[in-house]
């Protein structure tokens, strides 16, 4: 029995390769399903089924191409509905695969349909539960993205995820491993841990929502705490992993247009497409097309497309490091923004040779910030979150999170000049480029961000451990 774990990090996610004896699972796939084509191949493999653990709100699944390109079909588990021929399998069904067997264990709470696959030896022996955004390693997934109106609360949510984790998991034995969808850094969990796989025993020490002697009040009223809205993105990928999307291949062959400058400024005008410069911080500052947005690869690129741009049917249009086109575009795809429309050919460089107008962003290093603010009081805006920013700041520093900035565009001085920092750098930008966007110039970006700030003296509050705060 083979089992891997296939991390991408940008996404925190983990899908899965279960082979055992020339047959193959895969759970949770990515869009992009070339790679677990190529295993199998490699392996003599076959892949006879494709498990879904719910309907995917951050990301879009690979599992219609999947089915497509080997017959397998897809499995989710109880109440879901999908508008494509799938097999909805019922609670405890067992699906054998080679000497070892899957069993789907129905654990609603994060959605209706949310299932954990529970993967047996051919002893019989539990080995594994792939437990999709059930259980994660550290939490629990967040119960409000399922509720509709007033039919469910958020609170019901709870509850069932209460009866499903008790139920269905807890009693499993503490060598089972856990193999959760995702990771540190998803906005389908508040507080997950840095690691991507666990003992379910461990988990049921340290997880605050495993504790044993939890009521299901206390745990309806900790796992709803200080849950954030969702990005804008999510319930448009719930909507394409439920319907249906267009094949990788063709958003490729739609996005892999190199246009020259003078074609690249006459779509942007006709379409309207947003403008994303995906190049390193560092060189946007220096140099970029007006109105273009940063959001570098180098970060976490897909999520903050989705959470700031928000409706996947945007057009959009790419300035890319040469050589990372297909990549941009393939990691787009990933959060359901399909509509690129091209890429700048030759990239910016190419539009400062054809004469064309570019935009700069003010910086300033860290030690000149420590000068202004000793001469005169500075705005100061921090885009960090708000539980880094309570953890540790500049103590007359407002908290504009980068996002919500679009939330906070009243907040900005109209005139005077403000300093913009995030921790390191990479959201500063982000922010900076949207304000000039909105037509807000009189920012300079503090380069290095908070990082940088804390090794000057300029003063800042006493640090809070953010173990200790609700994000």
């Amino acid at each position: 029995m083979k089992v891997e774990q296939i991390y991408t990090g940008c996404l925190a996610q983990g899908a899965y390769y279960i082979e055992s004896e020339g047959e193959v699972a895969i759970i949770d796939p990515l869009r992009e399903v070339t790679p677990y084509l190529e295993k199998a191949k490699k392996n003599k493999a076959t892949i006879k089924y494709i498990f879904e653990t719910h309907f995917h709100a951050d990301f879009v699944s690979g599992h219609l191409t999947l089915s497509k390109e080997t017959a397998a079909p897809i499995i989710y588990g109880p109440n879901a509905n999908p508008d494509f021929e799938a097999l909805i399998a019922e609670d405890g069904q067992a699906f054998p695969l080679g000497n070892g067997t899957i069993i789907a264990l129905h654990t609603p709470g994060h959605t209706m349909e949310s299932t954990t696959y529970l993967l047996k030896d051919h002893a019989g022996k539990e080995i594994a539960i792939f437990s999709g955004d059930t259980l994660f390693l550290g939490d629990v997934g967040r119960p409000d993205l399922a509720q509709k109106a007033e039919e469910i609360t958020q609170e019901d949510l709870a509850g069932m995820l209460f009866d499903s984790l008790r139920n269905k998991i807890m009693p499993l034995p503490d060598d089972v491993t856990v193999y959760p969808a995702h990771g540190a850094g998803s906005a389908c969990g508040k507080n997950m841990m840095k690691e991507t796989v666990d003992s379910l025993g461990n988990q049921k020490k340290m997880n605050y929502a495993l504790r044993a002697d939890m009521t299901k009040e206390e745990f309806i009223e900790e796992v709803t705490d200080g849950l954030l809205p969702p990005p804008q993105y999510f319930p448009l990928n719930v909507k394409m992993n439920k319907s249906g999307y267009d094949d990788i291949g063709q958003v490729l062959d739609r996005g892999l247009k190199g246009l020259a400058p003078e074609a690249f400024e006459s779509l942007a005008n006709e379409t309207g497409a947003i403008i994303i410069d995906v190049r390193h911080q560092n060189d946007f500052v220096n140099g970029h097309v007006p109105q273009s947005i940063f959001i570098g690869l180098d970060g976490g690129f897909a999520p903050w497309v989705g959470a700031l741009i928000g409706d996947v049917n945007q057009p959009l249009l790419i300035i890319a490091p040469s050589g990372r086109e297909e990549e941009t575009i393939t990691r787009l795809s990933r959060v359901g923004f399909d509509q690129t429309l091209g890429y700048l050919k030759g990239g910016f460089e190419a539009w400062k040779k054809a004469g064309k107008e570019y935009d700069i962003i003010s910086r300033i290093d860290a030690v000149e910030l420590e000068g202004l603010i000793k001469e005169k009081k500075v705005a100061v805006y921090d885009v960090r979150k708000e539980s880094e920013f309570i953890s540790e700041r500049i103590p007359t520093a407002h908290n504009t999170p980068l996002d919500f900035l679009n939330d906070h565009l009243n907040q900005f001085p109209e005139k005077e000049t403000f300093y913009v920092h995030c921790a390191g750098g990479y959201r500063s930008m982000i922010a900076a480029s949207i304000l000039k966007k909105r037509g807000i110039h009189n920012l300079v970006d503090v380069q290095g961000g908070f990082k940088a700030i804390k090794e000057t003296n300029i003063p800042l509050t006493n640090y809070i451990c953010p173990t200790t705060i609700s994000s």
